[in-house]
């Protein structure tokens, strides 16, 4: 899941992932992290997710990373936002007032650019990647965030033999493996939402569970 594939799927506006509600898991879950109010919270991988403004409604700042220009200016257009465009390393930072999306690509993102983070929000991050670059996504968080921060990840499991990614099957093991060491997980749902998704029963899965983890650094 290089660079180029996620392009080519936002030219094609082939965004399946995307959301035209605020995440339900977000909305049940993010009470959790108990977030210190005006923390804020980076979002990798984050093409035009609506749970962007919800965070920032919620008092939040919100750093989102995203690689596709056109995700970027869709998020602002759709949610009639003005916006300022500089740049800010190998990125182009587009912002306004408490929402700033760096658009290029996360593994290039320094601590300077995100040192006012404090929390992170996956919902289609991690599920997005194939398990060879997972683990280097993983250590990249961990690398930009500080000693005391606090995520909220969000996984699919299914099995991977009846339907390849995106988005991918993460077991909690895997979970376990990736983030144990340098960060507690607690376990806050599990649920399987087959029902709810067509489309993946379409594809010949027989099961889809979601979870969702409150993640906070060792």
């Amino acid at each position: 899941m290089h660079a180029e594939f996620w392009q080519e799927r936002w030219r094609r506006h082939e965004i399946g992932f995307h959301l035209s509600e605020v995440n339900p898991c977000l909305l049940r879950h993010w009470h959790a992290l108990q977030a210190a109010p005006g923390a804020t919270v980076m979002v990798p991988l984050c093409g035009k997710s609506l749970d962007m403004a919800w965070l920032a409604g919620q008092g939040h700042p919100v750093t989102g990373v995203e690689l596709s220009e056109r995700a970027v200016r869709e998020f602002f257009a759709e949610n009639d936002l003005s916006f300022s465009t500089r740049e800010d390393g190998a990125h182009q930072c587009h912002e306004e007032e408490g929402i700033r999306l760096l658009q290029g690509n996360f593994m290039a993102v320094t601590p300077g650019q995100v040192r006012d983070c404090q929390l992170f929000y996956d919902r289609a991050a991690l599920i997005a990647l194939p398990s060879d670059m997972r683990r280097s996504y993983v250590e990249q968080i961990t690398h930009l965030l500080p000693g005391d921060a606090t995520g909220l990840l969000v996984t699919l499991d299914y099995d991977q033999a009846r339907m390849d990614g995106p988005p991918f099957a993460v077991s909690p093991d895997e979970v376990r493996e990736l983030y144990g060491t340098h960060w507690q997980i607690e376990l806050l749902e599990e649920c399987d939402i087959l029902a709810e998704n067509p489309r993946f029963i379409a594809r010949g899965l027989n099961r889809l569970h979601e979870r969702a983890y409150c993640l906070r650094r060792r």
